[in-house]
């Protein structure tokens, strides 16, 4: 028998062995049992040693080895033995498949009675001899701030270079806000076209907004994705729908023909989604899974058209990214913009003024959720890659839209808050757009103003349709197609108070940043705001001067120009319908 010389080489040696056995297994378990792919890793991890008996810690057969390959674990286990090394395909095929630890430690797919509601209906057929319009593919993010694509400290090009990829391919807004820095107003202004006031979604739980005031308003009749149907796409949601939704009673809303949403995903492990109207409880990493279950949807629906929302619960709060990234970007510390821990000065609002400092320890804890922000975006870069990646296998690039974007963004120490949204701060409401397809030109800038709003239109446009006379967005079609002549001169942004609520996982202390319900203008050049509070505060803030809003000069302002804020603002407030919201968007105060 051959002496090893040293420990270390037996120890190599025997991870090769491993590595062999493992794979073999999974290629036996895969030729064996028809493409089962769970069972391929379950035979893995026994052939590695594991066992449903697990007489050692670290050795029990689905808690020790198999969770964790599907939670994206790839390297030693924490107990004993080694993981099997497993390829990425069947991975993603057991993820697919199901998988959480069922009787015996089996990975199974358990599928519960189907919900309540409607179900998912099929795309009307193309007329004969039609070609169907170009495919489209959104991944919305949750809560993701512009300072996530910063270039300082690398961010940009370690955890997204595949959304770096796309600005270099597409076309990049540097001015794109969302009408209120929150979950589900925002999401609705996606969704309907709608500014709040019209459609009704000021917060995230009812009576006033959420999934229930969402369903109260008829908004679910009002979306871009029953227009697209009537254009003859195939619509798919995946991940992240309204808060409040609930997977076990919810069921499906009118105009989706593909259905894969959570009710609490924002732990990102052990979800329960509702697909289609029956439930599948899941282990992988939540970003990880809406990437396998949208390749899947892709490949079915490859004959197009069809339109896919990719919505993750990343990198919104408590921030848990996919296991091989919970050690990544060590060195990572939040941005110290001029605004970081900045004192408001004298002319600050009220709730602005009332934030305690930053000290030693909160910076500390600042600086770790910006890291872990970061380590949640890579999955969700490594989502867009894949998708891209498919889309280019099936020979569909040339005729998709794929685009990057979030529902508000964040601050975190600015002003001395501590971590939340729902200012009228660039902090909050300015968020990332960046859209590849058919007849964009790479690397294009885009400075005009934008909405969210405007994505209802924008969809409908590139469908070959017209959206509904009540969208009060426009469609950003001519911008990407280098046709923007003139342009809206403002964004609306429309707040309502949240305050403290324990149903509202977006809920803060004041420290976090609670401003009174208000309603902002945000201009080229200048950022405009009037709070419906006591004192009827007015906050004006110049863009060229003060780029961080530093210093509030609404005091120093002639009253004539005060007015025509005002009437501007007012006129936005109340407008309804393209007609009329192009024109308030339009007025140069």
């Amino acid at each position: 028998m051959t002496q090893f010389r040293s420990f270390a080489a037996l120890k190599a040696l025997t991870a090769g062995l491993a590595l062999m056995i493992g794979l073999f297994a999974a290629d036996l378990a895969m030729a064996k049992g028809g493409g089962d792919a769970c069972d391929a890793i379950k035979l893995a991890c026994e052939n590695a040693g594991f066992s449903r008996a697990g007489t050692g810690k670290g050795t029990k057969l689905s808690k020790d080895c198999m969770v964790p390959l599907l939670n994206g674990q790839a390297a030693s286990g924490k107990g004993k033995l080694a993981l099997p090394v497993i390829d990425a395909d069947t991975i993603a095929a057991c993820a697919a498949e199901g998988g959480v630890k069922g009787k015996g430690g089996k990975l199974a797919r358990t599928a519960g009675a189907p919900a309540d509601g409607a179900g998912p209906l099929a795309a009307k057929a193309l007329p004969a001899g039609t070609t169907g319009g170009p495919n489209i593919v959104m991944i919305l993010a949750d809560d993701f701030a512009m300072n996530l694509l910063s270039t300082d400290q690398g961010v940009l090009a370690q955890s997204m270079p595949n959304v770096a990829q796309m600005m270099r391919d597409g076309a990049s807004f540097t001015h794109y806000f969302v009408t209120d820095s929150l979950c589900c107003p925002s999401r609705t202004s996606i969704f309907t076209g709608m500014l709040p006031h019209n459609s009704g979604v000021y917060t995230n739980v009812a009576p006033s907004g959420g999934f229930a005031g969402f369903m109260a308003h008829g908004d679910d009749g009002k979306t871009f994705a029953l227009t697209l149907r009537d254009r003859f796409y195939e619509t798919a949601m995946m991940g992240k729908y309204l808060n409040g939704y609930q997977t076990g009673t919810d069921g499906v809303p009118q105009g989706w023909s593909e259905w894969a949403v959570a009710s609490n995903g924002y732990p990102n492990f052990n979800y329960e989604l509702n697909e289609n109207g029956a439930l599948t409880r899941y282990p992988a990493h939540l970003t990880d899974q809406l990437s396998v279950l949208g390749q899947a949807y892709i490949k079915r629906v490859a004959e197009g058209p069809f339109f896919l929302e990719l919505a993750t619960f990343s990198p919104h709060a408590p921030y848990t990214p996919p296991a091989r990234y919970a050690d990544a970007f060590a060195g990572v510390t939040a941005p110290q913009t001029p605004a970081f821990g900045a004192d408001p000065d004298a002319n600050a609002p009220d709730w602005l003024q009332s934030i305690p400092p930053l000290d030693r320890k909160t910076i500390a804890r600042l600086d770790e959720i910006y890291r872990k922000r970061v380590q949640s975006d890579k999955g969700i870069d490594d989502m867009v890659h894949d998708i891209r990646a498919l889309l280019d296998q099936l020979g569909l690039a040339e005729t998709t839209y794929v685009i990057f974007t979030s529902d508000n963004g964040f601050h975190l120490g600015e002003f001395n808050l501590r971590p939340g949204k729902m200012t009228p701060f660039d902090l909050d409401i300015h968020v990332p757009l960046v859209i590849v397809g058919p007849g964009i030109k790479p690397g294009t800038v885009i400075d005009q103003t934008a909405m969210n709003i405007d994505l209802y239109p924008t969809f409908v446009e590139l469908a070959g349709g017209a959206a509904s006379a009540n969208v009060d967005g426009r469609s950003l079609v001519p911008l990407l197609r280098g046709q923007g002549g003139d342009w809206r001169n403002l964004a609306v942004v429309e707040h309502q108070q949240v305050g403290e609520n324990p149903d509202d996982p977006d809920s803060v202390s004041p420290k976090a940043g609670d401003p009174p319900t208000y309603v902002a203008l945000r201009l080229p050049d200048a950022m405009y705001v009037e709070y419906d509070n006591a004192a009827k505060e007015v906050g004006y803030y110049d863009m060229t001067s003060d780029p961080y809003q530093l210093h509030n000069i609404a005091g120093t302002l002639p009253k004539a120009r005060l007015d025509a804020l005002h009437q501007a603002l007012v006129a936005n407030h109340a407008c309804k319908g393209a007609v009329a919201c192009d024109a308030a968007q339009d007025l140069r105060p």
